[in-house]
């Protein structure tokens, strides 16, 4: 068994690139009976209040979820989906809620060609009707609080009508969220402010946008009348009012009429009434013998990376190195190339395709993969094994684009522990506004094409009913008797893998605590570049980017600085003393508790 090092060890080792503990970064906070993560403070702060009420994770959780529909509706809300992992402290049961959005019934697997038998391009596919999915998030709501819910169903509502009703202050990420997607607008002749394709919704336009074209600034006083009144129903009526009557009526209408030309969508009222979410077995993976890492395994490739990305890293020692070591992150990159290769040829919804989700985290597979791996030198892009177990021929899936995604992590006074990530998929989701939320544009996590050009078939195409694979990783780790050790999660597209992966090497390897794990900035290779977050000031540990990538290069691996889709990790580490937090103000989270 490989020894941990402590923080000491860390700070004072021999590595290349040393660190330096800005005096400005966020520091881990400690409760002693509950806590509550989220990406947004107004969220926290709901989760929080529900918590001091006498409220489980789960009555937490869905008062949070409701208001980062509200105050985050770039990344989730009641129109997306959402993967959880569950901690029942009751039973001493782990488990996990697959609420992955739904392809309609009448999809094909031509969904994304054109009529020639191309490939739309994907801003137009994103943008129509045809990208939604059937909704998750109510069903999944309901279906946890019934099993693991204590406070009334209404009450938990309550924080997010409120600020629907009396209005909040955008924030400068939305804002800012906003003001991208319309510069869209000004790169694409096709498309002018009154002929736009991004928010070409009347009502999302008037919601996030000036009449020029211009995000509201940050700071404006928003309210959201349309979504109080779906809460209020919902509260009332449960989640079937979501799924049947005026407003799934709302929904087929906007998702059948959508203004892009490129396509209507062919969801139907049956297709929203008929979906259920789904209870699956956590796959976990022992990692260094001491921790069990579980999360959700497919439709998400998640913990199946997560687990491969582990457990090619336990066959080499970390003892002598640092976060921020150039032999770390050559050791992490390769991991995750191998992991990458395997997660986009086999993973896909375990209800259409068989996955060999136990041979890819066979200890002797994941042996013979980190043999594969030069100690010093880049191997190039990473073909996929052969795991041990049955599953289908399938071809590899290109490359996709995710991303508007949140991540929540709470604990109860009783010990419940959930690990949430949630999403509408793209920011904004599909741009269309009903009744106060957005839809998702989940579909568009499917591959386009049905089959690679010899007609092998993509494990991960469109096929009725299916869900779209996803790289969600919410995480709960269990010591080595059993118990909770700490909870892990991200936002951040296929990157979430990658984040969520060196939270845990963070904690485990080298002894860190929530916040200082957060605090390093983040590298990952999704079976490609070698992505490097440069320090930010306040927000990011300072270290010498220059010489990691200059060190990186003369290994061979092709450098370039982190983009895209940050990361917004929640995490919660258990104590003899009750817990320890970190939030990441990469985006605004907050951690909340007592």
């Amino acid at each position: 068994m490989l020894k941990r090092l402590t923080l000491i060890a860390v700070i004072i080792a021999l590595c290349s690139t040393p660190l330096a503990w800005a005096e400005e970064l966020a520091q881990a906070v400690a409760t002693k009976r509950e806590m509550v993560v989220t990406a947004n403070p107004l969220a926290t702060e709901a989760g929080e209040k529900i918590l001091k009420n006498g409220g489980t994770a789960v009555d937490a959780m869905i008062a949070v979820q409701t208001v980062l529909g509200l105050v985050e509706p770039q990344s989730s809300g009641i129109g997306g989906g959402a993967f959880v992992v569950y901690y029942d402290a009751e039973n001493d049961r782990l488990t996990t809620i697959d609420a992955r959005e739904k392809a309609p019934a009448a999809a094909t697997e031509e969904r994304f060609l054109d009529k020639d038998g191309k490939r739309l391009p994907f801003n137009d596919a994103w943008q129509s009707g045809l990208s939604v999915g059937v909704p998750g998030v109510p069903r999944m709501m309901e279906y946890m609080h019934d099993r693991y819910g204590r406070l009334p169903w209404q009450r938990l509502f309550v924080p997010a009508k409120v600020l629907a009703q009396r209005g909040y202050a955008l924030t400068q990420r939305t804002s800012d969220q906003v003001a991208q997607l319309l510069g869209f607008n000004d790169a694409d002749p096709r498309y002018s402010c009154e002929n736009r394709l991004f928010l070409r919704d009347p009502t999302a336009f008037a919601y996030f946008a000036e009449p020029d074209c211009t995000a509201k600034p940050a700071g404006t006083w928003v309210r959201n009348k349309e979504y109080a009144d779906t809460l209020k129903r919902i509260a009332r009526l449960g989640a079937d009012a979501f799924y049947t009557g005026p407003i799934a009526v709302d929904i087929i209408a906007a998702v059948q009429g959508d203004l892009n030309p490129s396509g209507d969508g062919d969801m139907t009222l049956q297709d929203l009434a008929d979906y259920d979410v789904v209870e699956r077995d956590p796959v976990c993976i022992l990692y260094r013998e001491e921790h069990n890492v579980c999360g959700m395994g497919p439709p998400s490739s998640g913990a199946l990376a997560v687990g491969q990305i582990l457990g090619i890293l336990e066959n080499f020692s970390f003892d002598s190195l640092a976060p921020l070591d150039v032999q770390t992150v050559h050791l992490v990159a390769e991991a995750g190339r191998l992991a990458f290769a395997d997660r986009n040829l086999y993973v896909a919804d375990p209800d259409f395709v068989t996955v060999p989700a136990e041979g890819m985290l066979d200890k002797g597979y994941l042996e013979d993969r980190a043999d594969l791996i030069d100690p010093y030198f880049d191997m190039g892009t990473a073909l996929p094994g052969i795991p041990p177990g049955e599953f289908d021929p399938n071809a590899p899936q290109p490359a996709a684009k995710e991303s508007g995604t949140s991540h929540v992590s709470i604990v109860d006074r009783w010990g419940n522990a959930l690990s949430m990530t949630t999403t509408v998929e793209s920011f904004f989701g599909n741009g269309v506004m009903v009744r106060g939320f957005l839809l998702n544009n989940q579909l568009t996590d499917f591959s386009f094409a049905p089959t690679d050009a010899s007609g092998n078939p993509i494990a991960n195409r469109v096929q009725p009913n299916k869900r779209p694979r996803s790289s969600m990783s919410p995480t709960i780790i269990l010591d080595d008797e059993g118990d909770v050790a700490f909870l892990t999660g991200s936002p951040g597209g296929s990157r979430i893998i990658g984040y969520t992966s060196q939270s845990i090497i963070n904690v485990l390897d080298f002894g860190l605590d929530p916040q200082e794990a957060i605090n390093v900035p983040h590298f990952l290779n999704r079976n490609g570049n070698t992505e490097v977050e440069p320090p930010k000031p306040g927000v990011t540990l300072d270290f010498d980017f220059d010489n990691l990538v200059a060190e990186l290069k003369h290994r061979g691996h092709p450098v370039v600085p982190s983009g895209g889709e940050t990361s917004g990790l929640s995490v919660i580490q258990v104590t003899d003393d009750g817990f320890l937090g970190g939030a990441d103000t990469r985006r605004e989270g907050t951690v909340g508790g007592r």
